[in-house]
């Protein structure tokens, strides 16, 4: 009886009082990031903090607002310990000398006849080796765009070129923290959601080369790669680059391809490469420096203030940012969740949304929104990914199809908001605003886009069963 009581007292949030916590939660984080240039951490604590005494008012108790918290944090444990693992996995593999060998094979490729289309790739091959995007554009996209002026391509064109295929590589790559928190959003893991997102990352990535590559047409001219070789230079000073140590990561996509779960399949590339790295690297990779790279990262010392950049990361303290912003998020979540406040604002909104496909579009829509209100691409992943992960179950939809949906709008459209974290920085590291790339930002632009369309042709959208039946009348 007392369990019973206990609910009674606390009553179903009204509308305005669920739109008002998501309202301060908008502001504190557009006012802490955009005004105050603050991590989103402080801000996320603050709105947790509103919906907390929200909760209060409608009349739940603390324990069961504190319970809801730790139901929160629960969901996601998995990708917390996915991304604990993927922090030490890119420590080991840089000391190794696994990601530098990626970084110069990729550099390979470059050709000033196919300029734009070698900086694609280039800038993928970087981003999937390392997972993240702001690193690849920070420093591999500081040295193409100085190549590029030797070209006589524009700014925004490269670019553009520089943010979709670092972007590519942040969506695909299992080393990124965004592609491994859109499953634990959706509630599903990382591999399934990889090989999901295949099909409409492919047509998406093809119209970027077609496009890139028509663009290029008539720029074949000779062009200043000395930061490019003395990129690669830096690169051999401190590794030793054998095509061999190519094998772990091979090991990965295998692991995916194979379905095996996400944790063991990383932790074979981790001990690969713990094999691979002694025998190449010799003292400089002892088992050691291995443990040591693991926790709190390597630091490259090249000589080259980028490089050095680039490849000083890793270890599972460079995850803690990643990690702490997703706790704080679901304890928010959680307890939005809990006292329903959640579901009377997704509740009014699905009235008007009876087509699954329509579902798919809205949810894209609302990441894109949240990248523009709460201007932070982790948030336009989590909150979303919370929202409707109830309503994609109850319509017997496969969680992959919500964190596609999540990862092909959320991640991408931060690119694209001049008042967005990832706006901001990008203009700070190539100095082109939003205005000038967008139109060359392929892969960003379309790639919500494709998704869509590919969900009206029921590519995009999968049933965890048969769809039901409507009933007859």
């Amino acid at each position: 009886m007392s369990k019973e009581k206990q609910h009674k007292e606390a009553r179903l949030p009204e509308l305005w009082e669920a739109l008002l916590t998501f309202a301060v939660m908008i502001s504190v984080m557009a006012v802490g990031i955009i005004v105050f240039h603050a991590d989103p951490h402080m801000p996320m604590f603050l709105g947790t903090l509103f919906a907390a005494v929200m909760a209060l008012h409608l009349g739940f108790k603390w324990n069961e607002i504190e319970k809801s918290m730790f139901d929160g944090i629960y969901r996601v444990l998995q990708a917390i310990i996915i991304l604990a693992i993927v922090g030490i996995l890119v420590g080991v593999w840089l000391v190794s000398g696994v990601v530098p060998t990626m970084i110069y094979y990729g550099l390979q490729i470059l050709n000033p006849s196919i300029f734009l289309v070698a900086t694609l790739l280039i800038c993928s091959i970087t981003s999937l080796a390392t997972g993240t995007s702001w690193g690849t554009m920070g420093t591999m996209g500081i040295a193409l765009m100085g190549v590029a002026l030797g070209l006589g391509f524009t700014p925004g064109m490269t670019a553009g070129a520089i943010i979709s295929g670092a972007y590519f590589g942040d969506k695909m790559s299992p080393l990124s923290d965004t592609t491994n928190l859109a499953p634990a959003m959706a509630g599903t893991d990382v591999f399934t959601h990889v090989k999901f997102m295949a099909p409409s990352t492919a047509v998406t990535y093809i119209i970027c080369i077609v496009f890139f590559a028509f663009w290029g047409v008539g720029h074949g001219g000779e062009a200043d790669l000395s930061k490019i070789n003395a990129i690669q230079d830096g690169l051999i000073s401190l590794f030793h680059i054998n095509p061999l140590l190519l094998i772990p990561p091979l090991i990965v996509i295998v692991a995916i391809a194979f379905k095996i779960p996400a944790i063991p399949g990383i932790v074979l590339g981790i001990l690969a490469a713990g094999v691979l790295g002694p025998i190449f690297q010799g003292a400089d990779c002892t088992f050691g420096d291995m443990l040591s790279c693991g926790m709190s990262g390597f630091e490259a010392k090249t000589g080259m203030e980028d490089l050095d950049s680039l490849l000083s990361s890793g270890g599972l303290m460079s995850m803690m940012f990643s990690i702490s912003m997703t706790i704080l998020a679901m304890m928010f979540g959680g307890i939005m969740e809990s006292t329903k406040q959640l579901d009377v604002i997704i509740e009014r909104l699905l009235k008007y949304i009876h087509n699954d496909k329509i579902l798919i579009g809205v949810t894209e829509l609302t990441c894109v929104a949240s990248n523009a209100t709460m201007p932070e691409q982790y948030i336009s992943i989590i909150l979303p990914g919370r929202m409707y992960a109830k309503a994609y179950e109850e319509r017997g939809i496969a969680p992959e199809t919500l964190s596609n949906a999540l990862e092909g709008a959320g991640t991408v459209s931060s690119a694209l908001i001049p008042w967005n974290t990832c706006g901001v920085y990008i203009l700070g590291v190539l100095g082109v605003g939003v205005a000038d790339y967008f139109p060359y930002a392929i892969f960003n632009w379309l790639m919500p886009l494709v998704v869509f369309v590919m969900a009206l042709m029921g590519i995009t959208l999968r049933y965890q069963t048969k769809k039901p039946e409507p009933e007859s009348a």
